[in-house]
């Protein structure tokens, strides 16, 4: 690849978003990946360290069941199930999933291909812990607000969500990723889904770069 072209993962969102498919560009990344002609720019050997910290800090009940949205080749997965969370980690991308699967062949996560544009009904209230690290950024501004909605779906009564992303200082133009601004973190928040609290937190990886973690809290019973 030449310097005049772009990364795969814009070329191929350019052509998933002309053709008016919001996600269809993370299929055919991973499938490049898998054959060697591209990289996943997301992927790491490491699980996402804002996550490892929230959860070392924030440990979480027995019989917990938790969701990882989006997740790629599993790190983060594999992390939440060694905690002894019952996890359930999807991704659109059936590459993705079968390289998880490959990847941790004796996981105890299960893995399956869903869209968080269209989650299963069984999903509906069904996990106490779910964890959104870095997906909705990679989804363009005009699916954001459905998803943000498919994800307040997925918690069960007295759940915790928990918010990995990007900061934008202001909304974003181009992308992916199309990372988010305080407001798209604070648009999370409904009667039934009460903000617990928001940190920007230092990136450990990019030095001088932070990102938001935020956490919410479905009571076990809405306010009106």
């Amino acid at each position: 690849m030449n310097d005049a072209q772009p990364p795969a993962d814009r070329r191929l969102a350019a052509q998933a978003l002309a053709a008016d498919d919001p996600t269809g560009w993370f299929e055919p990344l991973y499938a490049e990946a898998a054959a060697g002609t591209s990289m996943v720019p997301w992927d790491r050997d490491e699980p996402n360290p804002l996550l490892v910290d929230w959860l070392h800090a924030t440990p979480q009940p027995p019989g917990t069941r938790g969701l990882v949205l989006g997740c790629g080749y599993g790190t983060d997965a594999e992390f939440v199930a060694a905690q002894g969370i019952r996890t359930t980690a999807f991704d659109i991308s059936p590459t993705a999933i079968r390289g998880a699967r490959a990847r941790f062949p004796r996981s105890p996560v299960t893995y399956t291909v869903a869209d968080l544009l269209n989650p299963p009904e069984s999903w509906q209230h069904a996990f106490d812990l779910v964890v959104e690290s870095i997906t909705v950024q990679s989804l363009p501004p005009a699916v954001r607000d459905a998803a943000i909605a498919n994800i307040r779906i997925l918690l069960a009564p007295n759940a915790t969500l928990l918010v990995i992303a990007d900061i934008a200082p202001a909304p974003a133009t181009s992308g992916p990723p199309w990372p988010l601004t305080r407001a798209d973190i604070d648009s999370f928040t409904t009667p039934a889904l009460t903000q617990i609290r928001v940190e920007t937190v230092p990136r450990p990886d990019v030095p001088d770069r932070h990102r938001w973690r935020a956490e919410f809290h479905r009571p076990a019973q809405p306010n009106p």
